[in-house]
């Protein structure tokens, strides 16, 4: 049994919310650095490559890449041989949240009740998703998540005969009914199977992954390729001014479901599709 403070979970949680919100991580930095010599727009062109300059800038002078530095989602990966001490974990991350974004200078974004919207001043309460795994170790992913990407996200509870078809299509239609307001170019996150809340978390999960980095299931691949181009047809192009780069990358997650569902998430992810993690 390995011991871990509190106080140090607290630590690497405010840490990782200004790296989160500072430093764009380098797959996604080189995607748009990359899409900005394939881009056939000229004024799209012209966007990703000032969107690669805000990034060196952000992370030349440690100010958020965005102004929306958002509400902080928080994914733990809790060894079983892990017992953690002086105070609560919750408490802790909790903490670790409203220093970082204090000291960060980044902005306060959650308001306490959805309908009465007075904000908490301090970005506080996260979203938190724990999982126990193996082992003595904690893994910590910060990932602050944006609301112009984050009110255009969507679930569909499919019908197993609408199967793939029915999957591409909703995708797609999913990012063609965004438009501009995700901020493009995106990266699609998409969950499939479990239950409802189980796919809205798949989907949250594949953005996680590095960008580009192709799902090891063959079928799920193939799946991925073709959302990837038939979401770059549509024509949105950066900002949504046009173009041939409307998204990044796509990513499917699936997880096994009822004999009766086909349950769908996508969940969008800017141009500043951001997280940073560590291992304790």
């Amino acid at each position: 049994m390995r011991e871990v403070s509190v106080a140090e979970i607290t630590a690497v949680v405010a840490d990782l919310c200004r790296k989160a919100n500072y430093i764009l991580p380098p797959k996604l930095k080189a995607a748009l650095a990359q899409a900005a010599e394939h881009e056939e727009s000229p004024v799209g062109r012209d966007i990703l490559r000032k969107l690669v300059e805000n990034a060196d800038l952000a992370c030349r002078d440690n100010v958020p890449i965005c102004q929306d530095t958002g509400m902080a989602v928080v994914f733990v990966q809790l060894g079983q041989d892990v017992h953690l001490t002086g105070g609560d974990l919750n408490d802790a991350i909790e903490a670790g949240v409203r220093r970082g974004y204090r000291e960060g200078y980044l902005r306060a974004s959650v308001v306490r009740d959805s309908l009465r919207r007075v904000n908490t001043g301090d970005n506080t309460p996260a979203v938190i998703h724990l999982s126990i795994v193996p082992g003595d170790k904690i893994k910590i992913t910060v990932a602050p998540k944006g609301f112009g990407s984050e009110n255009m996200s969507a679930l569909a509870m499919l019908t197993p005969s609408q199967g793939r078809e029915g999957v591409l299509g909703f995708v797609v239609e999913t990012v063609r009914r965004a438009g501009a307001n995700p901020c493009p170019p995106v990266v699609v996150g998409v969950g499939m199977g479990g239950t409802m809340e189980k796919a809205a978390i798949l989907a949250k999960e594949a953005l996680l992954r590095p960008l580009g980095n192709a799902s090891p299931a063959t079928h799920l691949a193939g799946l991925e390729r073709e959302l990837l181009a038939r979401i770059n047809n549509l024509g949105i192009g950066p900002q949504g001014l046009g173009g041939t780069v409307t998204a990044l990358a796509v990513h499917v997650e699936s997880y096994p479901t009822h004999i009766a569902g086909l349950p769908v998430a996508v969940n969008m992810g800017c141009h500043v599709t951001r997280h940073a993690e560590a291992e304790i």
